[in-house]
C-alpha cells in the first residue's frame, strides 16, 4: 500500500462560515460544547456527533496472550548504518555539529543568501548539495531521487516524498499541481513494491481579505477538488495522511478530513488525519474522533506527531488574549503523546480498526510503543502501526525498525535547491530543540566511524 501526504486549503474567514459546528482542532464535537444549531450541523445530517468518547480500559489494565516479544537493538550501529557510505557519516556528523549553534539556526536563511551572493549560484548548490541538502533532501526531481528509494527500501525502510517547495499559489497553479498529483498518483499504482508516500499538492491558501462569500466559492470549489483527489488515490491504492496546521486552521482542515473519512474509509484506513500532541486538548481530540469512527463503522487512521508552531500559537495567544492552547513543557507534550498513542492502541487491540503512524524521533517513544506491542500481543506483520521520521534524522531508530519488519518511512523532500532553502530554513527552526539534544545521534555516529576504522571497512560501500 502506497501513501500521500495533502495539504489542504484553507481561507481565513471564520470556521463556522466554512463547515459549521466544529470550532477546535478536531472535527467532532467536544465535551465542552454546547447543543448545535440547526445552521452548525454537520455535512452529513445523518452522522453521528459525539459529545463525550466512551471511556476504555487502559492497556495495563488487560490480561493477553503471550507471544513472542518484540525486542530491537538500537545500539547497534553496524546494523542502524548499513545503508550509509562513510562519506554519508562524516556529513551527517558535521550537519549535526552546526546545527547545535543557535546563531547558525537563527539566521540560517540570511546566510544562505549571503553564501549565494558571495560563492555565486552553481559552487553555493554544489556546497548545500555537500551539506545541509544533502543531508535532509533527496534531489531536485522524481528521476534523481529514485536511487536513495531504492536503496533505503533495499533496507526496509519506506519513503514519504514530498515536493517541499513553500510558496502561494494562484488558482490556476493549484489546479495545475492537483492534475500533476494525479498522475504521480498512477505512477505509483505500478511501483506497489515500494512503499511511497508522496506529496500530493499543494493548494491555495487565501492570504487576503475578501467578501466571505467569495471566501466560500474558493472553499468549497477546493473541497470539491480535494474529493476528486481522495477517489483518484483510492482508487490508485493510494493512502492519504492530512497534514495539521495552526490551531486557527485545523478546525476546516480536520472537519474536511473527517468527511473524507467517512467516504473513504469504510472498508480500510485510505484516510489519515493528523494529530499534535502538544496542544492542550490532543487527548480529546483523539478520543472523541475515535468514539465517532467506532460508532459510524468506518477505519480510524492517525499520525501522531509532537507539533511544529509552538511560536506561533503562543505568540498569537498572547496577542489576542486567549488561552495558550500549547503544553506548558516537553514533558507533559511526552506524557500527551504517550496517553493518545496507548489509546489508540487500546482500539486497534479491541477491533482492529483503527491504524497508527507514530512519526516520532524520540527514541523512549519508540521503545514505549513496541512495549505496548508486546503487551497487547500486536504483531508488526499487522501493518496497524507504522513509524515516520525524517530523512537525515534517527537513522538508528529507522533502520533497525524496518530490518526488523515494521512498517517504517522516511519524509523525503525533494526540489530545486533555491526552492527548497525555505523549508530548509523552515524545518531548522522546528527542529532547533532536538538537533541541539543530538548528542546521542552524533555518538552512536562517531562509533560506527571508529568500528570501520579498526576493522579495515573505512572505505565501506552499501550493496544493495
Amino acid at each position: 500500500m502506497s501513501y500521500c501526504k495533502v495539504i489542504p486549503a484553507v481561507a481565513r474567514v471564520k470556521p463556522a462560515h466554512l463547515f459549521g459546528a466544529r470550532l477546535r482542532s478536531t472535527a467532532a464535537a467536544s465535551t465542552q460544547h454546547k447543543e448545535l444549531k440547526s445552521d452548525d450541523a454537520p455535512l452529513d445530517p445523518s452522522c453521528a456527533v459525539v459529545e463525550k468518547p466512551c471511556e476504555v480500559d487502559l492497556i495495563s489494565r488487560k490480561a493477553h496472550t503471550e507471544r513472542q516479544r518484540i525486542s530491537i537493538d538500537f545500539d547497534n550501529t553496524q546494523e542502524a548504518y548499513k545503508s550509509k557510505d562513510t562519506l554519508e557519516l562524516l556529513r551527517s556528523l558535521l550537519v549535526f555539529k552546526l546545527c547545535t549553534f543557535d546563531f547558525l539556526v537563527d539566521k540560517n536563511k540570511e546566510l544562505m543568501d549571503l553564501s549565494k551572493k558571495v560563492f555565486g549560484q552553481q559552487l553555493f548548490e554544489k556546497l548545500m548539495k555537500m551539506t545541509f541538502y544533502g543531508q535532509f533532501v533527496a534531489g531536485e526531481d522524481q528521476n534523481t531521487i529514485k536511487p536513495l528509494i531504492e536503496k533505503n527500501q533495499a533496507f526496509g525502510v519506506g519513503s514519504v516524498l514530498d515536493y517541499s517547495v513553500e510558496e502561494d499559489l494562484t488558482q490556476e497553479e493549484a489546479e495545475k499541481k492537483e492534475m500533476d498529483s494525479t498522475c504521480c498518483l498512477s505512477f505509483l499504482r505500478s511501483q506497489m513494491q515500494t512503499w511511497f508516500y508522496v506529496y500530493a499538492a499543494r493548494f491555495i491558501i487565501i492570504h487576503n481579505y475578501v467578501p466571505t462569500g467569495c471566501n466560500e466559492c474558493l472553499v468549497y470549489n477546493g473541497f470539491s477538488s480535494h474529493v476528486c483527489l481522495f477517489q483518484h488515490a483510492v482508487v490508485n491504492g493510494v493512502r492519504l495522511m492530512v497534514d495539521a496546521e495552526q490551531t486557527y486552521f485545523q478546525p476546516a482542515i480536520s472537519r474536511l478530513t473527517l468527511e473524507m473519512q467517512r467516504i473513504f474509509n469504510r472498508e480500510k484506513p485510505n484516510i489519515f488525519n493528523t494529530y499534535q500532541c502538544y496542544l492542550r486538548e490532543a487527548y480529546d481530540n483523539v478520543s472523541v474522533d475515535v468514539e465517532l469512527s467506532r460508532r459510524e463503522g468506518w477505519y480510524f487512521g492517525a499520525k501522531l506527531v509532537r507539533g511544529a508552531y509552538m511560536c506561533q500559537e503562543r505568540s498569537r495567544a498572547a496577542e489576542i488574549g486567549y488561552e495558550d492552547p500549547i503544553n506548558p513543557d516537553y514533558e507533559t507534550t511526552n506524557r500527551m503523546y504517550h496517553k493518545c498513542l496507548e489509546y489508540i492502541l487500546e482500539e486497534i487491540n479491541h477491533n482492529r480498526m483503527a491504524n497508527v503512524m507514530v512519526a516520532s524521533h524520540n527514541e523512549d517513544t519508540v521503545k514505549f510503543t513496541l512495549e505496548k506491542m508486546n503487551e497487547t500481543s500486536l504483531s508488526p506483520t499487522e501493518n496497524k502501526v507504522c513509524f515516520g521520521q525524517l530523512l537525515g534524522m534517527c537513522d538508528q531508530i529507522s533502520f533497525p525498525l524496518g530490518q526488523a519488519g515494521f512498517p517504517v518511512y522516511k519524509y523525503v523532500p525533494y526540489g530545486p535547491v533555491n526552492e527548497v532553502i525555505p523549508y530548509l530554513s523552515r524545518r531548522a527552526q522546528e527542529n532547533r530543540g532536538f538537533m541541539k539534544g543530538s548528542q546521542r545521534e552524533r555518538s552512536l555516529l562517531w562509533k560506527e566511524l571508529k568500528r570501520r576504522l579498526f576493522s579495515g571497512h573505512l572505505l565501506y560501500k552499501p550493496a544493495y
